[in-house]
């Protein structure tokens, strides 16, 4: 009995398809556990903050450092989006939602504070205009910015996260075009100044 030999392309598109749906089955996978992971860190923020009365009257140093791997956390009303933010940008920390670039400051210190996320993550980003509201919950009160400027530059430009610059900065970024996801070639900046220059006590409006 003769034996039918596959042809070397068919072989290979095979293969294609097998390995593509691999990979978009392991994409899905990792989207799916990514969301339920920020949507367990969300409600575990919202637990802690909510059991607050109100704000320490002098700001405890201990109180800027990570707890369970949570800093702080980001609302834009404008975009209703929330998330609690973890420490650290690697992959592991942004495959489930922000995350606080360790170099850059605190809430509440002079400088810039530094949050990066994946594209997928920053819903209608490109939105954010001038003078939009950006708010940041932190275990020792909330701190509001506003938008004063967007621009797009290379991976390795290190200008937009100055750390030391004059006044109080949030500075968020994100990769660019946000189609593009991990084969994205730059970065989306948004630059923001704090409009609160004290800490509100938890609740606030």
């Amino acid at each position: 009995m003769r034996t039918r030999r596959v042809h070397p392309l068919t072989a290979f598109w095979a293969f294609c398809m097998v390995a593509g749906i691999v990979l978009m089955a392991s994409f899905s996978y990792g989207m799916w556990k990514g969301h339920d992971d920020q949507q367990h860190l969300n409600q575990q923020w919202r637990y802690e903050v909510g059991t607050r009365d109100a704000i320490p009257k002098a700001v405890d140093p201990k109180l800027k450092r990570p707890v369970d791997g949570v800093d702080f956390a980001i609302r834009i009303p404008k975009l209703d989006y929330f998330a609690a933010i973890r420490e650290g940008i690697d992959s592991g920390v942004l495959y489930s939602g922000p995350g606080h670039y360790p170099a850059t400051r605190w809430p509440g210190d002079p400088g810039t504070v530094g949050v990066a996320a994946h594209n997928v993550y920053w819903i209608n980003f490109p939105q954010l205009a001038k003078g939009d509201e950006i708010d940041i919950e932190t275990r020792y009160g909330a701190y509001r910015y506003q938008v004063t400027r967007t621009e797009i530059v290379d991976p390795d430009n290190r200008t937009a996260l100055v750390t030391d610059e004059n006044g109080y900065h949030l500075t968020l970024t994100t990769c660019w075009p946000l189609w593009a996801g991990a084969f994205a070639t730059q970065r989306y900046i948004i630059h923001t100044d704090q409009v609160w220059p004290v800490p509100v006590r938890p609740g606030y409006t």
